[in-house]
């Protein structure tokens, strides 16, 4: 499925229809859910609205030591995009990473820390959207261009899925500290993951706790766990059979949710099994960010050859939205099920705009072996 940005999303809340579209799922432009309709909360990059120093806590407790090695990056059964292939050889060193996504509480400590604010706090700039979509397109009203965020809302009944307005409301005072809109908080939730995080929200944090952001190599190997050609990453067994593995949406997508798993919306963290490298919700609960462009073509360069820690392609190429440079995300969400998201699996490949952040997005941290202090 393709869907629209999300600044036609936005604009259909007011006078366009988003337009939506359906493709067969090997179409090479057919790689996007969640994410291709959300990609218009463009504010000034924040990452470098503040001098940020490695002033937290840079040492390496609460990260796992991913031990390097080779492996098979790319889809690993029929429901693989065309963006997840060809699989191809992929060597990784050593790194750390994050046990489970950054909480609330972590994020906390950072704002306090540095003042920081994050893009969902920020009103949208015209100057900076328009560059992101056709030439000529009109401006919104500035009743849209407020501060706000993507919330989900859960709908009463079947509704067409190429059509995201019918679960996605624009939320004025949605952000970090207001999931759900300016009436709600985290009191309670300090172990929840931090979600309406944008990628350059994420870079920020990353710089203050003396880390980065994974490359996607480095987050799908690790997401694996050590083992080979799986789906996901507690093995084959499918994410809706056994005991709960992962938060995702059981039963049909966006209108009735069984909560097998317990939850409806995010999970607080390490809620369930973590993988064979001893990581938490590297499947489901919140998308998180990954340092990469995205290119929707990017494996083809690497077919027949064995890379050594790739850093991605030099720029981002998505046919479906050709203005909207993208920043590559991994590991689904809430709101994933193989009838819409198949988020979930280990090579599911996700991309958005680096501006935007949702009710289902947020990160974790990697350092690098040679900069990691002592446990």
């Amino acid at each position: 499925m393709h869907l629209s940005c999300l600044y036609s999303f936005v604009i259909f809340c007011l006078f366009v229809s988003c337009v939506g579209k359906q493709y067969d799922t090997k179409n090479i432009t057919d790689t996007d859910t969640v994410h291709t309709c959300i990609n218009i909360t463009v504010r000034p990059p924040t990452a470098d609205s503040l001098v940020i120093i490695p002033s937290g806590d840079t040492s390496t407790i609460g990260m796992v030591y991913i031990s390097g090695g080779s492996f098979m990056m790319g889809g690993d059964n029929d429901q693989a995009y065309a963006d997840e292939l060809p699989k191809h050889v992929v060597q990784i060193k050593s790194f750390w990473m994050d046990v489970n996504e950054v909480t609330n509480a972590q994020y906390q400590k950072f704002v306090e820390a540095t003042g920081y604010i994050s893009t969902a706090e920020k009103k949208p700039d015209w100057e900076e959207l328009k560059k992101q979509v056709e030439p000529g397109t009109l401006k919104p009203p500035d009743s849209v261009l407020v501060a706000a965020s993507l919330v989900f809302k859960q709908t009463s009944g079947p509704v067409t899925l190429t059509d995201v307005s019918q679960w996605w409301v624009w939320e004025p005072g949605a952000d970090w500290k207001h999931p759900q809109g300016k009436a709600s908080n985290i009191k309670g939730k300090e172990n929840y993951p931090v979600v309406h995080i944008s990628w350059f929200d994420a870079m920020a944090y990353c710089k203050w706790a003396g880390k980065r952001l994974p490359t996607e190599a480095e987050w799908e190997f690790a997401a694996r766990g050590g083992l080979i050609n799986n789906n996901y990453p507690w093995g084959n067994e499918h994410v809706n059979e056994g005991k709960a593995k992962t938060n995702s949406w059981e039963g049909n997508f966006p209108y009735n949710n069984e909560k097998k798993d317990g939850f409806i919306t995010a999970a607080p963290a390490k809620r369930y099994a973590p993988n064979g490298y001893g990581l938490y919700d590297m499947a489901g609960n919140v998308w998180e960010w990954c340092a990469d462009f995205y290119d929707a073509a990017y494996y083809e360069t690497l077919k027949n050859t064995t890379t050594l820690n790739p850093q991605g392609p030099a720029k981002s190429n998505d046919p479906a939205e050709p203005y909207t440079t993208k920043r590559v995300l991994r590991g689904g969400s809430f709101l994933c099920n193989d009838s819409y998201c198949s988020g979930y699996r280990v090579a599911r490949r996700m991309k958005s705009s680096p501006d935007t952040g949702l009710e289902n997005t947020g990160f974790r941290c990697v350092k690098d072996i040679d900069n990691a202090a002592a446990k």
